[in-house]
């Protein structure tokens, strides 16, 4: 099994480990899943995510070759920014989502861990001469968290406590070069701190000397599972859609004029006439919650199956999303979720189940992560 550069301070900090994505990583420290999420959500957590794919698209025209894989606006993305996109398959299937951040003279990828080398040939397939694709395994990435988190970085790196959301910077944190971006998977205001991995141990323990809490893969579940983010292989994947999977947002304006990205023909389909189904916030009655796998039903006829489910912390009562017939889809209404052959009331709520509060310029209220 592969260890991230922290590994060594994980198991110093007394952190559980268990296998993630062919990882050695965290599952949660002493404190436990429910002190880390709620540190995040009053303070700051800071998250080892060095297990992510890490990679850089450099040449002239690495924005249009990318936009032949996703229907994000690459092109128009600004230096200094960031932005979430699919990965799709002709089919219009999600193969990952992914961060693509515009440096200038080039293009930063951040890939989900489990989907890296899946990502790296399907980008790598569609480049032309001219266009490289740069993977960086050499890199650790941090994400620290929560209302906290600028204060804690901007007493170790220049510039930060001015970034917008999806703002990237290139500076650095502890005396070791940093990319830095206003971003993260908790529903909190954060940064995610690229860095090379021999700095990431002292990068970790500065932030955590400046009042971080350690956090492991547990809270990052039940953090991205109340702020309504999807997780691929589980909520999104090779088999559902954008318009299914409720990340239209994601497909530029431009995009939906020339329909040329893999697998438009579905999204646009599915955005004229609607999907079939639809992924939906589930809050279940009483305390009982609802895991991935269990069948969603309406007067006992199965309509749907959770993708997610668990225990809101931050709310202290279960909360789930999952997909179900589009018939069934709108907020309020009423579901029984079949938990060990129980039926438990339930009603479709709107996401996120936590309201999201990453720090917004005017400029940029009302804009999707």
């Amino acid at each position: 099994m592969l260890e991230t550069p922290l590994a060594g301070l994980h198991r110093e900090l007394g952190g559980r480990m268990v296998g993630f994505a062919g990882y050695a990583m965290p599952v949660q420290y002493a404190a436990g899943i429910m002190a880390e999420h709620l540190a995040c959500r009053s303070s700051a957590a800071l998250f080892d995510v060095s297990h992510m794919g890490q990679a850089e698209l450099r040449g002239e025209g690495a924005a249009a070759a990318l936009e032949r894989v996703t229907p994000a606006e690459v092109a128009a993305l600004r230096p200094g920014r960031q932005r979430y996109a699919l990965l799709m398959n002709r089919f219009g299937g999600i193969v990952d989502d992914f961060m693509v951040a515009n440096l200038g003279d080039r293009l930063f990828l951040v890939l989900n861990a489990s989907r890296k080398a899946v990502d790296l040939e399907a980008i790598g397939a569609a480049l032309p001469a001219g266009v490289a694709l740069v993977p960086r395994p050499d890199r650790a990435l941090l994400a620290l968290q929560g209302p906290g988190a600028e204060s804690i970085l901007a007493g170790l790196a220049e510039g930060v406590a001015a970034m917008p959301f999806m703002g990237v910077l290139e500076t650095s944190v502890a005396g070791i070069p940093a990319l830095v971006t206003r971003s993260g998977y908790t529903g909190e205001d954060g940064f995610e701190i690229g860095i090379p991995a021999e700095g990431a141990e002292t990068v970790a323990r500065a932030l955590l000397a400046a009042g971080a809490a350690p956090a492991g893969l547990g809270a990052r579940d039940s953090l991205r599972l109340e702020a309504g983010l999807p997780l691929y292989g589980q909520d999104i994947d090779e088999t559902t859609s954008p318009v299914e999977a409720a990340l239209t947002f994601s497909i530029g304006k431009r995009r939906r004029l020339a329909w040329d990205f893999p697998g438009a023909e579905r999204v646009r389909e599915e955005l004229d006439s609607g999907p079939k189904r639809l992924r939906v916030g589930i809050v279940p009655d009483g305390r009982q919650p609802a895991r991935a796998h269990t069948p969603i039903a309406q007067g006992g006829i199965t309509v749907g199956e959770v993708t997610s489910g668990g225990f809101g912390p931050s709310l202290g009562v279960p909360v789930a999303m999952g997909y179900v017939a589009r018939a069934a889809a709108e907020d309020g209404t009423a579901l029984e979720l079949m938990v060990r052959g129980r039926a438990i009331p339930a009603r479709v709520a709107p996401t996120p189940f936590v309201p999201h509060r990453y720090k917004r310029t005017p400029i940029l209220q009302g804009v999707a992560p």
